[in-house]
């Protein structure tokens, strides 16, 4: 009767163990990928940055040389591309947040 009880409470305390050990590692999973799409939206927004800023730096020299049409079309291109590099890096991290709350879930 003795072992019964023993061996139930040794059951027992390794199953809350084990969920323990499990939310913890779902926890640290989370954690990386969180980091992972941090790291690849603000990799994807510098250089969104760089080239609006390069664009905008040719649109200048364009106006200052009376291409006023070419310094817009420049300026508008610089910024479509910043917008979607943007939009680029939000989907990655949205994606991989996903990705850890369903590890989350299932685990």
């Amino acid at each position: 009767m003795k072992n019964i009880i023993a061996q139930t409470l040794m059951i027992t305390t390794l199953a809350f163990t084990g969920l323990a050990h499990a939310e913890d590692k779902g926890d640290r999973v989370e954690a990386r990928l969180d980091a992972k799409g941090d790291r690849i939206e603000d990799r994807l927004d510098r250089k969104g940055d760089r080239i609006n800023d390069k664009l905008d730096r040719r649109s200048e020299r364009a106006s200052s040389q009376g291409k006023d049409k070419l310094a817009a079309k420049l300026d508008l291109k610089g910024d479509r591309i910043d917008a979607r590099l943007d939009k680029k890096g939000s989907r990655i991290d949205a994606k991989l947040d996903k990705r850890g709350d369903r590890y989350n879930q299932n685990h």
